[in-house]
């Protein structure tokens, strides 16, 4: 296949998610399908093959993703429902003081966002930014666009989260230090989206003095009976610990030891994760006076709003599979690698281009590792974990109405179109490109 015809399909592609998914407002799942199929077609894979291609790069994606996204929802339910994510951000707000809560809401959004997806966590503690503007007095987007901002960037650049990990399998980065400079890349840009934007924007975006949803959630769980912040805290972030240990096992033990492979083996994001959710069953419920049945029925029944998700991480693994089986992505290997394309930039320009698309940032993350990670196996020097990084930071940019996030947003804070697009797109824009800016200084400086 001639490399121009190639790039000339997948240029082809991304245009028809675009128009098909944000103009037409076709369902992304079915679209991201057809597309993947038409391209296969159109570079001239044998027909009895493209759907097998499609459903093994499905299969492959999930096989792992679906434990990641369970566990992570099933902590995230324990946190809302025992009140954990309430005594984190009391706490932190008596650390930081009433006049400072922007900045102590930026810092419970990173820490309550590392076990959780953005949707998870933004329902989570979305009542706690409205309490705390309440009790503070502080306008409502000075409070709660810190707070998304750390979520977000959690959400587009940290292991444990489901892209991250499938970017990470991708470009085979080690974790911890990915991991490690995520927290480099990731917090400043939460810094300059999160408290900095939204002391800009918040004055000059008034909101109605009445939101009814703010209403439902004024009158949230007792101080006297939230679990202890420091119980909460060690849940939250067991599985970041022990995903580190895991990473630096061979720094504390010879490899092969029988503690190199058990700290390797509580180090997997899989047993991690489920070891925080175990741990949560007893710090979060049953110490707080939950019954085995309710915790059942908690577990159970938060899973049903991630298919979507789910189903949309498969449709993404199943494009880049046919990428890569209908020999369109070697072809734009060739391409790039002739043109000397810096592989950070183009992990990042690809992944703004489907988020732009397709509105979900996982979907852009993965897309864009499936394509780059051929590339960045013909390049020996290449990063790989600022290259995840990378192409978190452009699965991050400029949210939209073709992304539910957008909506979410919207609705909870009360705002008009035009005002969520001024504060919450743009917001995303800002964690975007400064996500970039320090993947290439770290890259300059030889991180």
């Amino acid at each position: 296949m001639p490399p121009a015809y190639a790039v000339g399909l997948a240029v082809i592609a991304v245009l028809a998610l675009i128009i098909l998914i944000a103009r037409f407002k076709l369902n992304p799942f079915i679209v991201i399908f057809v597309v993947s199929l038409a391209m296969a077609l159109a570079a001239g894979m044998p027909a009895d093959k493209v759907v097998k291609s499609f459903e093994t790069g499905v299969g492959n994606s999930l096989g792992h993703i679906a434990i990641i996204i369970a566990l992570g929802t099933m902590l995230g339910k324990m946190l809302a429902e025992s009140g954990g994510a309430a005594q984190i951000a009391n706490t932190l707000i008596r650390w930081f003081g009433p006049n400072n809560v922007h900045w102590a809401m930026l810092f419970i959004g990173i820490l309550v966002g590392l076990p959780v997806f953005f949707e998870v966590g933004f329902v989570l503690l979305i009542p706690i930014a409205f309490n705390v503007a309440k009790n503070t007095g502080r306008p409502l987007l000075l409070v709660a666009l810190p707070l998304v901002a750390g979520l977000s960037a959690v959400h587009g650049l940290m292991p444990p989260h489901p892209a991250a990990m499938l970017a990470l399998q991708a470009f085979h980065a080690d974790i911890g230090k990915t991991i490690l400079l995520a927290l480099i890349v990731g917090i400043p840009a939460a810094i300059l989206a999160g408290p900095v934007y939204a002391m800009f924007i918040g004055p000059r975006t008034p909101l109605p003095a009445e939101n009814p949803l703010a209403e439902q959630f004024l009158n949230h769980i007792p101080d006297a009976q939230l679990p202890g912040f420091g119980i909460t805290l060690l849940t939250v972030l067991l599985p970041v610990i022990l995903m580190l240990l895991g990473s630096f096992a061979d720094v504390f033990t010879s490899p092969g030891s029988g503690l190199f492979i058990l700290l390797n083996f509580i180090g997997n994001a899989d047993i991690s994760l489920l070891l925080a959710v175990i741990l949560s069953f007893y710090t979060l419920g049953l110490m707080r006076g939950m019954t085995r049945e309710t915790i059942l029925k908690f577990t159970n029944d938060c899973l049903a709003p991630t298919a979507m998700i789910t189903l949309l991480i498969g449709a993404g693994g199943g494009f880049g599979r046919v990428l890569i089986d209908s020999g369109v992505s070697h072809a734009i290997v060739t391409v790039a690698l002739s043109a000397h394309v810096s592989l950070l930039l183009l992990a990042w320009l690809l992944a703004a281009v489907v988020r732009l698309a397709v509105g979900s940032s996982t979907v852009a993350m993965i897309t864009s590792a499936g394509i780059v990670a051929p590339i960045a196996a013909h390049a020996p020097d290449a990063n790989t974990a600022l290259l995840v990084l990378a192409t978190g930071a452009g699965s991050l940019i400029f949210s939209h109405v073709n992304d539910g996030g957008f909506w979410l947003v919207k609705q909870y804070l009360n705002m008009t179109v035009e005002q969520t697009l001024k504060s919450w797109s743009v917001l995303e824009t800002i964690l975007s490109v400064g996500a970039l800016a320090m993947v290439l200084i770290l890259s300059a400086v030889g991180a």
